[in-house]
Formats: C-alpha cells, structure tokens, sequence
C-alpha cells in the first residue's frame, strides 16, 4: 500500500503480523481488503506486509504498541492521511502474560499490564475508529476474547476478568452502533498452536494422542481456524450477526473443563489420565 490509496476497503488488524493475527491478516488480504497491520514487532509486520504483496494483495505494516496512548495515536496520525475508513477493525492483541499462580500473589502493577494489553487497547483503538464508521455508515468490530471469558482459569483470574470484559463490552456496543449499521462481534478462541502458545509447550512431554480427549475435534486450533471465522463476521455472509462472542475452540467449551491434577496440587484442562 502506498500514498496512492486503492479503491478496497480498509482493515485495520491490531497485532496483526504473528499467531492469530498474522492469519487474520493474510485472510482479509486474500478477502480482497488493504490491511494495516498494526503490530510492536515491526520487523515481522514488515515481513508479512511484504509477503501479502508478494501474493498479489495489498498490505502496509505500521509499528506501534497499542497498549499506550502514543501507539493508538500513531494508528491516528496513520488513518488521517488515508480517505476511507477502516471498514473492518480487528482488535486481536491479548496475552495472559505476566501470570502469577494465583492472585493474592499479584500485583496492582501486574493488573494494570494486563488491562492495557487486553482491555484498554480494545477500548481506545475502537473509540478512535467508531466515528469514521458512523460516518460511513457501515463497518465490523472483531474483538479477540477468550473461551476463559466463560470458565475459570486457576492462576489468571485477572487475565479472565478482561477478557469477560471484552465479550460484555462487545454486547452492549454492538446495541449502541447497530443504529449506524456497524455490527460488532468477537471470537474465542482456546488451545491454539502459535508462537505464543505453542503446541510442545501445552503437551507438556504428553502424548499427543490425549488431545483427543481433551478437545472434541481431537487436534489442537491454527491460526487460520480463526480466521476464517473473522473473515466471516467481517463479511456481509454475517450482515444479521451482532453482539456475539463465538467460541472457536475445538469443542472444549462445550465439553470440558479445569481438573484437579491427581495425587497432587494444581489443576490442569490437559488431563494426562481419565
């Protein structure tokens, strides 16, 4: 993408160049959309923007961390140059890093990373985004929850809280922006295999046979199981969906949940025995 502005619609897909959101991004490329890959690693912004153009798509990385004020005004200051407003916003960043095994071991300073992360940003990118929406007319919100959003998860109580947070907030906004024909929805996803939370590291030296016990469809998530489905909400296939969080999850929401680890204490959601 480039100063000359092409006539495709705008995405804009925060943390949008690895894991879920590098998916996301070469989905809505490949859906015909020009995405702003918004992401703090902006090497790997710029390698996945280059890769979409490679395909034949159009794409520009902009680094920024979106967790603080100066990183949402450089989205700002990015969208003031361009004459179309995103149709399309995903606001993808999360992490359940820091984590602490439980809370009263936290701290109001590990809360307050938390909410940035998870939270404030889903808060302050949508509010710089919304009014060029109403003023269009028409656009989709896609916020990344959580399928912790709707169990418990011992040892990130806060991390859960947020995340419950960004499925009610994405409830009463899709209400609120209705009236101006926006649709706002979420995903949730649960046990994916990205650079965040990779496949090896949730084994944990198990058998990988087991995870056919732990998740219905018997396999761990990809990337691009998400994003199919955000391209679905972000499509006018979904133009009578709002106000919905939708687990993309194996099944572990519907089947399963936390389990105390036998013989011992803790508690796992990957039991290595019946």
């Amino acid at each position: 993408m480039n100063s000359n502005f092409s006539s495709a619609p705008l995405a804009l897909v925060t943390g949008g160049a690895l894991g879920i959101g590098g998916a996301v991004s070469r989905r809505l490329a490949a859906d015909g959309y020009r995405v702003l890959i918004v992401d703090l690693n902006g090497e790997a912004a710029d390698r996945v923007a280059a890769e979409i153009g490679a395909g034949g798509g159009e794409a520009e990385a902009l680094t920024a961390d979106v967790t603080l004020p100066a990183g949402v005004q450089l989205i700002a200051d990015r969208l003031a140059q361009d004459p179309a407003a995103p149709a399309v916003l995903v606001n993808n960043v999360g992490d359940f890093r820091p984590a602490k095994a439980v809370f009263h071991k936290s701290t109001p300073e590990h809360w307050e990373a938390l909410h940035r992360v998870n939270l404030w940003h889903v808060f302050a990118v949508s509010h710089l985004v919304i009014p060029s929406m109403i003023a269009a007319g028409r656009g989709a919100i896609i916020n990344v929850s959580t399928v912790e959003a709707y169990r418990g998860i011992p040892g990130n109580a806060v991390y859960s809280a947020y995340k419950a947070g960004v499925s009610a907030f994405t409830k009463s906004l899709a209400v609120e922006l209705g009236p101006s024909g926006i649709r706002v929805n979420a995903i949730a996803p649960d046990l994916t295999d990205t650079d965040q939370t990779p496949a090896d590291a949730m084994l944990e030296g198990r058998d990988p046979a087991l995870t056919a016990s732990w998740l219905p469809l018997g396999r761990f998530g990809t990337p691009d199981d998400h994003a199919g489905v955000v391209s679905f909400l972000a499509s006018d296939d979904s133009r009578f969906v709002t106000g919905h969080t939708i687990p993309v999850d194996g099944g572990t929401l519907a089947s399963s949940g936390w389990y105390g680890r036998a013989g011992e204490r803790g508690w796992t959601n990957r039991p290595t025995h019946a």
